[in-house]
């Protein structure tokens, strides 16, 4: 049964200063979205909760992807399309392009949008993963001024974040990071494309001089607890170790402890469990010294 369209209001401000204005003025009364592709499927099937709206996409402010010193800074309203078009993604953040790439379909890609896939706060989501591995800091907006939060502590449960009722996601920090890192993306669905993740798993890992010990690692994970998650007692089990398989297997069985998958309708918690195992498995075995 599709939505009763009377029952929704929609604002459409043009500049970010309006748009956090509305918020201040009825925080809580009106629910910010960006490209809607959730919401539309979600408006269709007759699921869209009532209420007032407030679209974003003509708000230049919030697009663009900058590279400002130490940083990379990319506009909450920068799509999954002009992520993959980014030379400088594509050079110091591949991750991201993995991830974006994994998003939807062409339609979904040229409308969905990073801050959009951060909001929607959905453990499944393709991109949180890969921002996790690149310790990424969200800039937080409002009347009161602009706040900076680490994104490995933005979300607080499922569905839960650290953004107050008057807040936009403006956009996501990126840190400049040393040479050398050999990176990983793989998504596991129900098919090759345009599918939600059962498994999905983002990391990065940093060898000394030798090529044989860890210096550094990144490990995280989507749709495998109520949130996105940098699986730490992995991650504990690689740093500062001479990649052997007896560490594989250890950073694999510490893996267990990071991650606290469900059953639901599209796979259950063993299932999760053992495919989380094995894709960690899989990269690490990749890059042990030969």
């Amino acid at each position: 049964m599709r939505a009763y369209l009377p029952a929704y209001e929609l604002r459409a401000p043009d500049t970010l200063s309006e748009a956090v204005s509305m918020l201040a003025a009825g925080p809580g009364t009106w629910r910010p979205f960006a490209g809607g592709t959730d919401l539309m499927v979600q408006l269709e099937s007759g699921a869209l909760p009532e209420g007032r709206y407030l679209g974003l996409w003509k708000i230049g402010e919030l697009r663009g992807i900058h590279e400002m010193g130490d940083t990379v800074e990319i506009g909450a309203l920068t799509t999954y399309s002009e992520i993959l078009a980014s030379d400088l993604l594509g050079r110091e953040y591949a991750l991201l392009g993995h991830a974006a790439r994994e998003t939807g379909g062409v339609a979904t890609q040229n409308r969905g949008t990073i801050g959009g896939n951060i909001a929607n706060a959905s453990p499944a989501a393709d991109t949180p993963p890969a921002l996790l591995v690149y310790d990424a800091e969200l800039e937080l907006i409002s009347v009161r001024g602009t706040r900076r939060v680490p994104y490995d502590v933005f979300h607080l449960g499922y569905k839960k974040m650290d953004l107050a009722p008057d807040e936009l996601i403006a956009g996501v920090r990126l840190p400049k990071r040393a040479l050398g890192w050999r990176e990983h993306y793989r998504k596991v669905g129900t098919r090759k494309a345009q599918a939600i993740s059962k498994v999905c798993l983002a990391g990065a890992l940093r060898l000394d001089g030798s090529g044989g010990s860890a210096v550094d690692v990144r490990i995280a994970l989507g749709s495998v607890a109520p949130t996105v998650v940098r699986a730490r007692s992995a991650e504990g089990a690689i740093r500062g170790q001479r990649l052997d398989p007896v560490v594989v297997e250890a950073a694999v069985h510490a893996l267990a402890q990071d991650i606290a998958p469900i059953d639901d309708i599209r796979s259950t918690a063993r299932y999760r469990l053992s495919v989380a195992q094995r894709l960690l498995r899989q990269w690490l075995q990749q890059v042990l010294p030969e």
